[in-house]
């Protein structure tokens, strides 16, 4: 595998490099592990791409709600290239180095998509608080301007939120170990490995996680609530069911992208085996933007028409 092994009192000042376990150490499982990883990647990143595609051919899903849609796909796409790609050439290699450059990178990139990803749903959900509990001022108030505005504070909230994480990391001197025991650069994971006491950089990395995570899921939830009560006062049951089809596959996303990501972080401060923690960390940073394309192709009448027709087109 390349790694070595170090005893836990040797401290390792000038860190070049750290190695990634990966989800396994057996090399029969490898090329399984490979066919897996490059299929899944390949269906997220073309699944995106076709709603991407989707949304720009066609005209009548030139709304906020299809922009704020094609965004988020376009961050899925980055979010599982910033940890797949390398995971694919480490398995084709034989090889589990990242350089600490590299390391720091890949974790910046994977908290910005990660922050973004839980950001443009919140203002997605805000978009469907204003349809549906504001319906008449919806064109004024979702104009072009604010949505480009919402997008590029996304952008840059989750920006400042990946540079509070790599601050953290870079706080670390010294290692007791070099060993990853995942399958990407993850600043809980690289904590661990640190030889001085972390114990107020774990609760900044939490409280940090609480603030970019929790506030979002707070919007989300106020969002919600409000569109449910107007949805429950709209008398034909036809409406109801017309205003709640319009949310129901955004809500299918955030439970799937909230769920696996409070796992993840729940298995991580809990639990004492680090493999639990790896197979979560595939759910929420492959399956979710995996996911993503197939629940609104299937539950949104718009996307799949719209989608048959860019196929049509292109076949």
């Amino acid at each position: 595998s390349g790694c070595t092994s170090y005893k836990e009192s040797q401290n390792l000042t000038h860190v070049s490099e750290f190695f990634l376990l990966g989800l396994s150490d057996d090399p029969e499982v490898q090329p399984l592990l490979l066919e897996l990883f490059l299929s899944m990647y390949l269906v997220s990143v073309l699944g995106n791409l076709f709603i991407i595609l989707a949304v720009i051919s066609d005209s009548h899903l030139h709304t906020p709600m299809y922009f704020f849609l094609s965004n988020l796909s376009l961050v899925d796409i980055g979010y599982t290239s910033t940890t797949i790609p390398k995971m694919i050439v480490n398995i084709q290699t034989h090889s589990r180095v990242i350089s600490y450059a590299g390391c720091l990178t890949q974790m910046s990139i994977f908290i910005l998509f990660g922050c973004l990803d839980s950001l443009l749903l919140t203002v997605m959900a805000y978009d469907r608080f204003v349809a549906i509990c504001h319906p008449l001022h919806y064109p004024v108030t979702m104009n072009p301007h604010l949505c480009g505005f919402l997008v590029l504070m996304s952008f840059l909230i989750s920006i400042l939120d990946s540079q509070l994480h790599n601050l953290l990391v870079l706080q670390l001197t010294c290692f007791k170990n070099v060993e990853i025991s995942s399958f990407f650069c993850d600043p809980s994971q690289l904590l661990k490995l640190a030889c001085s006491d972390t114990s107020i950089n774990n609760l900044l990395i939490y409280f940090i996680g609480t603030i970019f995570g929790g506030i979002p899921l707070l919007g989300i939830l106020y969002s919600y609530t409000q569109v449910i009560s107007s949805i429950l006062r709209v008398s034909s049951s036809s409406g109801k069911y017309k205003a709640f089809s319009t949310c129901s596959s955004h809500l299918s996303v955030v439970c799937l992208f909230y769920g696996t990501s409070f796992g993840v972080y729940f298995s991580s401060a809990v639990s004492h085996f680090p493999k639990k923690g790896v197979v979560a960390s595939v759910v929420y940073a492959v399956v979710s933007p995996l996911m993503n394309p197939f629940i609104y192709s299937l539950r949104n009448r718009d996307i799949k028409s719209a989608l048959w027709r860019l196929l049509n087109r292109i076949v």
